[in-house]
């Protein structure tokens, strides 16, 4: 006699199982990106609200959009928005820069401070200071970008030589070059007041003090930069494979190093030159993506641009209340964030390659 009743459910075959874990892996890359974006508007909220003088967020809110001549208005107007605007944009080009220098290098290292990019950049400004007298975020940013080029090139070109490569090679290349470079500018320094007393205020990596019109000055390099390394997240995976296996793909290993390369220039140029050298943002914002995304460059550079000015102004935040009323320079408390995550990923075993 035939029984019925509810029929067992096939089995998931393997391919079905391969085609949901995609679509489950997206989902939490997608649900990640919301969670940073959220993070990222109470860092925002945080910037304009803290200070000196805290403004609560409904002052903030009706200040911004309506400016009353109070001195509330002139704070945020003048004071914490440029600052804000100018870190989300120094923050995006910063993490970018780090995402794009450990896809180019495979190397978890790679960050523009450790391998002297921002240094490079700094050294183009000290001799326009010193010998040109130039004194505006414009002027300072197409000499940080040549500072910046010269030294990817040199360091990219002397840490990749040799028949082994390796991450450790990578970053004593740029530490040599920090070297060389930060006794350059002392040496110039030493020799010109006038450019001490200009370089003294801009190399501790601040974003106080900077107006609307030095944001404005840098932020076409900024913009440009920012668009050139997120198109480049398809071919950054395609390199991460090998040459051989990149050119079976369609891909050119050189073009897209040649744009990885310019890219960097135009973001460690143009941050460095808003804001002075601002260390170890590039270095923790891909390894904090990586964590949330896997191996894709498309997903780790969409987290870079989120991920790099929310820690930054988080950074700057900090550095407002920790010594109220005074104020802690960002480029100080990025250092004293990053260091240990520096230290950690060199204590590593699996460091070799990514």
């Amino acid at each position: 006699m035939l029984t019925t009743g509810t029929l067992p459910a096939p089995p998931t075959t393997s391919a079905e199982q391969t085609s949901r874990e995609p679509r489950s892996r997206t989902r939490r890359r997608w649900a990640g990106l919301g969670v940073g974006l959220v993070a990222l508007a109470v860092a925002v909220a945080l910037s304009v609200a803290v200070g000196s003088r805290s403004l609560g967020l409904g002052t903030v809110w009706q200040v911004l959009w309506h400016d009353d001549g109070s001195p509330s208005a002139a704070i945020v107007h003048q004071l914490r928005l440029p600052r804000t605007l100018l870190g989300l944009g120094v923050g995006a080009a910063l993490g970018l820069a780090g995402t794009v220098m450990q896809a180019l290098t495979r190397n978890p290292l790679a960050e523009p401070g450790l391998l002297g990019v921002n240094l490079g950049a700094a050294t183009g400004v000290v001799f326009a200071i010193a010998f040109l007298g130039v004194g505006t975020a414009t002027g300072y940013v197409w000499f940080a970008i040549v500072g910046a080029a010269l030294t990817s090139a040199a360091v990219f070109a002397l840490g990749g030589s040799g028949r082994a490569p390796t991450p450790e090679r990578q970053v004593l290349a740029g530490v040599s070059f920090t070297a060389v470079l930060g006794a350059a500018v002392w040496a110039v320094l030493v020799t010109n007041r006038e450019a001490f007393d200009r370089y003294r205020h801009w190399d501790v990596g601040s974003l106080a003090d900077r107006d609307s019109a030095a944001i404005m000055q840098v932020a076409p390099f900024l913009v440009a930069g920012i668009l050139l390394a997120l198109a480049l997240g398809r071919q950054l995976n395609a390199l991460s494979l090998g040459d051989d296996s990149a050119a079976s793909l369609g891909a050119h290993p050189n073009r897209i190093r040649a744009l990885s390369i310019l890219a960097v220039t135009l973001l460690c140029g143009a941050a460095t030159a808003a804001s002075g050298p601002i260390w170890f943002v590039g270095l923790a914002v891909p390894y904090a993506a990586r964590m949330f995304t896997g191996s894709d460059h498309r997903w780790i550079l969409a987290y870079s641009v989120v991920l790099g000015p929310t820690l930054l102004l988080a950074a700057d935040v900090i550095g407002r209340v920790l010594v109220a009323p005074a104020e802690m320079p960002v480029g100080v408390v990025t250092a004293f964030l990053g260091a240990p995550l520096f230290i950690a990923l060199c204590r590593r075993r699996r460091l070799s390659t990514l």
